[in-house]
This record gives structure tokens, C-alpha cells and sequence, in this order.
């Protein structure tokens, strides 16, 4: 099933006709192949590891699919699709590599919910593209229209990141947020709470779900003895990770993973600030999958360390587990769950 973005591309699958297209920040779908029918071929990038995931069985001679926050490649294209981000913040971005992959007076199209903010495209879009006119407005979706007119500038990183200074209980920290990254600019009160209680871990960790890396900094920071390894889904996250390591010159594995499917080892300790924001009515799925994989993928003897808000379904699915539930520190909002793999 293609989201309505996608549909109301594919209803206007005309403007690609014979072309070589670019898409940006895809959905959860198969819109790449399915403009295979229009266009001569079709490159992909995904900033969402899991739609990457999706689409990677379909990869073609006509069809390359890449996943991360830029193309490992120069390659120019007849046109360049953009799916509006649900971070406003990322949209210049998008449109600066968008623009980097185009040929000369090559085409534009940007696609988005109405409720999602691509309406403001006319007012966001760079000088260095031509008016934006709206081709098609169907499926609650715009589809918009225009031409690269002059040469962009050059996507360097530190032009889209911002770097700041941050206390934590194991001191002060530098942190590099991408564009499209949430960050408030300070410690969030549940990742406060964890690392107020932040214990004493050994051998290899996971660091799931670890955005902007403030965990993976403060833990390294502390006991730079860890090996540690950061996963996320985000590709605009990963980046960030890395960008904060380097600025506080730690080191750590940092690699996609979709949940902990990506994951391969056993590890000593797990410790996170889980990334759930789906919809309440998948959060019991979520939770319930994380846990179990945890499990899992710990050590005999190995530490489950997590800070969750306290109205997620977690006790159950610890107990079943880890055989008991072990709250080590919690307030109003949070709990901080920390379990040993017996």
C-alpha cells in the first residue's frame, strides 16, 4: 500500500516521463520501483533505516537504493523528488542536496501532506530554484513544481548542525545536533534522571536509540573503558552521534539498526532512552519487542538499564523477562528500570 504522498506522486508520474529521478526521505513504501514505470531509472535515499529495509529487495540495475544523510556518489539527475519532512527544520537541507544532484535547469518536486507543513514550500524554497507552482493537490497531498536555476552552494556539514555546551552529572559535554534532530539545548528530564543514576557498566554496550549521542558522550566520558555501540534509524541522528563523539573525542561503533535486528552481538549492558513515539497504540508492541530483545541479546550477568516515562507498558514484559522488575530510581514522570540477565 503507497501513503498518500505517494499516490499523489504516482498521479503525476507524467512529469517523469524518460527521465532519471532522484528521490529524497521516501516513505514506508515501494514508490521508488513503482516510478519505474514512467522513468528510465530511479536512484533512492532513505533518512529511515526500516523504509530502507523495505525497499532494499527490489534493488535493480534501473534502481539504486542508498541509505544516510547524502549520496555516496556526485551523480546528477533529470529530476529530484523531495518528501517533505515531518521536521520542518530538515526541509532546506533536502532542498540543498536536491539541488546538488541536479542537472542544469533540471526539475523540482516536492510532495507532502497538507496538515504536514508543505504549504509553506513557496516561502522555504532557496533562491537558486525558480518559483515553485503546485502541479496537483489530491490524497490530503500537494504536489509541487520547479527548476534549478543557478548553481547551489556546496552542502558542508558544520553549515547544518548546531554545536553547544552541555552540563551533565559526568561533567560537561559538547554535543553536534543535525538539522531535523530534536534538542531542546539542555538535558531532557528523563535522560537527567538516567544519567543522576547512571551505574557502574563493564565490556560491550548498546546505546539504543542514541539520537544526538548525549548518553553514548556522558557514559564514555565516565568509564572510557566501554566499548561502546550506538545505534538509531535515523540517519540525521547517526550523523549527529558521530559529529558528538568526534567533538568530545570519544569513540564508538555507530550503525543503523531497525529495533535490534541489525544488532549481532551479545552484549554486557544495555542502556537507552527509547525512542517511542509511534502512536499509543503501538507502544505496547514496541515496548514489549524491545524488551524481549534485550533479553535476548544480553550476557548471562548483563545490565538492562532504561529510563521510560512511567505510563509505558514495561513491568509486565520486564518481569517475563528478567524474572523481576527492578525500579532504581524514578520520579512523577520517569522510571529507570535496571535489571541483571540472570
Amino acid at each position: 500500500m503507497l501513503t498518500n504522498a505517494s499516490q499523489a506522486l504516482l498521479r503525476n508520474s507524467d512529469l517523469v516521463n524518460g527521465q532519471s529521478v532522484l528521490v529524497l526521505n521516501y516513505e514506508g513504501d515501494i514508490l521508488p520501483k513503482a516510478l519505474l514505470d514512467s522513468a528510465s531509472s530511479v536512484s533512492a535515499l532513505a533518512l529511515d533505516f526500516h523504509h530502507h529495509l523495505i525497499m532494499q529487495p527490489h534493488t535493480a540495475s534501473n534502481l539504486q537504493l542508498f541509505f544516510g544523510h547524502q549520496l555516496p556518489n556526485q551523480d546528477c539527475f533529470d529530476s529530484v523528488i523531495v518528501y517533505f519532512p515531518k521536521a520542518k527544520a530538515l526541509a532546506p537541507y533536502l532542498f540543498n542536496l536536491a539541488a546538488k544532484h541536479l542537472k542544469p535547469q533540471g526539475q523540482l518536486i516536492v510532495v507532502g501532506e497538507n496538515k504536514g507543513g508543505v504549504k509553506s514550500l513557496p516561502k522555504l524554497l532557496p533562491d537558486y530554484f525558480d518559483k515553485a507552482f503546485k502541479a496537483d493537490n489530491a490524497r490530503h497531498c500537494i504536489v509541487f513544481t520547479s527548476e534549478l536555476n543557478r548553481q547551489a552552494p556546496e552542502i558542508k556539514m558544520q553549515d547544518w548542525y548546531s554545536k553547544y555546551q552541555l552540563q551533565t552529572p559526568q561533567g560537561e559535554i559538547t554535543i553536534c545536533n543535525m538539522v531535523g534532530v530534536f534538542s531542546e539545548k539542555r538535558l531532557d528530564d528523563g535522560t537527567k534522571l538516567l544519567l543522576e543514576n547512571l551505574p557502574k557498566m563493564r565490556g560491550t554496550v548498546l546505546d539504543f536509540g542514541c539520537g544526538a549521542g548525549v548518553i553514548a558522550a556522558a557514559l564514555l566520558t565516565a568509564q572510557p573503558e566501554l566499548k561502546l555501540e550506538c545505534v538509531d534509524i535515523n540517519a540525521m541522528a547517526l550523523a549527529s552521534c558521530e559529529l558528538t563523539l568526534q567533538a568530545n573525542g570519544l569513540n564508538a561503533d555507530v550503525f543503523a539498526s531497525d529495533g535490534m535486528a541489525q544488532t549481532s552481538k551479545t552484549y554486557d549492558g544495555i542502556i537507552s532512552n527509547p525512542p517511542f513515539h509511534d502512536g499509543l497504540n503501538r507502544l505496547t508492541t514496541i515496548a514489549t519487542d524491545f524488551v524481549k530483545a534485550s533479553a535476548a541479546n544480553l550476557s548471562k550477568g548483563g545490565l538492562f538499564n532504561i529510563v521510560a516515562n512511567r505510563h509505558l507498558p514495561y513491568s509486565d514484559c520486564i518481569a517475563e523477562n528478567f524474572g523481576c522488575v527492578n525500579v532504581n530510581a524514578e520520579n512523577n514522570r520517569y522510571k529507570i528500570y535496571s535489571n541483571i540477565k540472570r
